[in-house]
């Protein structure tokens, strides 16, 4: 790469929508909130909310043990992946995911504002462990395949992983009724399509002392497949978006930043087709920035 220039870390101006009011059944008052979700979503392809059903010791108590595993030796990782399964449960070992090329697409950026152009594949680790019910007949088992509990955490990690998994799936449902209230649709619209969804918690972890050099992509410049993705907030900044391609904005790169106690949701493809493309499946990468070491 050679000299690397100082990174652009442009925050992206966010507003935090507010979920208590809608969770408290009043429809009618959360209304504004839920147009502003739907207009913030369609705008950056992400949104910040805040869920008084989840707490910021949660996301640490998560957080502390995902840390802990991705510290094991690698004959420890690795008996936790299923590459028969598609890597779809389990463990995914870095340099496994290859960004798609989306290079047509970065070059009608404007310079100043580009994704590093990923080359090969991430060197990231992820965790897949399935939530929610699941279908009692369905033609894709291998996105129904039987959880992986790693040996040495078996008397924590379902529990933990259970009760952040279903945090997470009860906020994003709401989220899905609240958009879907902001767009003037029947309130389950979209939360009905989300019922024995092959929903997947998907932690990732990447090891700074090997790839924390300024500039690192740790996962590649990509959209989401899925209809919406959910996040803690990390302990370690690096998430850039990228605006939509019609956005009139001078600068279509922004640094996310999330507030403690609030929860990061990204748009999908999923989203964007059941939109016809009013929403559309958010751009991002996540690299190391000055903020992140």
């Amino acid at each position: 790469w050679g000299k690397k220039k100082k990174m652009d870390e442009t925050v992206a101006n966010l507003p935090v929508i507010e979920t208590k009011v809608f969770l408290s059944g009043d429809i009618e008052a959360s209304k504004e909130e839920c147009k502003k979700l739907a207009q913030t979503l369609r705008d950056y392809g992400v949104i910040i909310i805040r869920d008084p059903r989840v707490s910021e010791p949660d996301n640490e108590e998560f957080i502390d043990m995902l840390e802990k595993y991705f510290e094991q030796d690698l004959a420890a990782l690795k008996l936790d992946t299923r590459p028969d399964w598609h890597y779809q449960v389990g463990a995914t070992p870095e340099l496994t995911e290859v960004p798609r090329d989306h290079l047509e697409r970065i070059n009608r950026i404007p310079e100043m504002c580009r994704p590093i152009i990923p080359v090969g594949a991430d060197p990231k680790w992820r965790f897949f462990w399935r939530m929610g019910s699941r279908p009692t007949e369905t033609k894709f088992q291998e996105l129904n395949a039987e959880p992986v509990i790693p040996q040495a955490f078996v008397d924590k990690w379902p529990t933990i992983m259970n009760k952040w998994g279903d945090l997470m799936l009860s906020a994003v449902t709401t989220t899905a009724e609240m958009l879907a209230v902001g767009l003037d649709l029947p309130q389950d619209t979209f939360s009905k399509m989300m019922q024995n969804g092959p929903h997947l918690l998907a932690p990732t972890a990447t090891d700074l002392k090997k790839y924390g050099e300024l500039g690192t992509v740790l996962a590649g410049y990509h959209y989401d497949l899925n209809f919406l993705t959910i996040h803690g907030k990390s302990r370690y900044p690096g998430l850039n978006i990228f605006l939509r391609e019609d956005s009139n904005a001078a600068r279509k790169k922004r640094r996310v930043v999330v507030p403690d106690g609030c929860l990061l949701i990204q748009s999908g493809k999923q989203i964007e087709w059941l939109t016809g493309g009013y929403i559309q499946a958010g751009f991002h990468e996540v690299v190391v920035l000055e903020s992140t070491v």
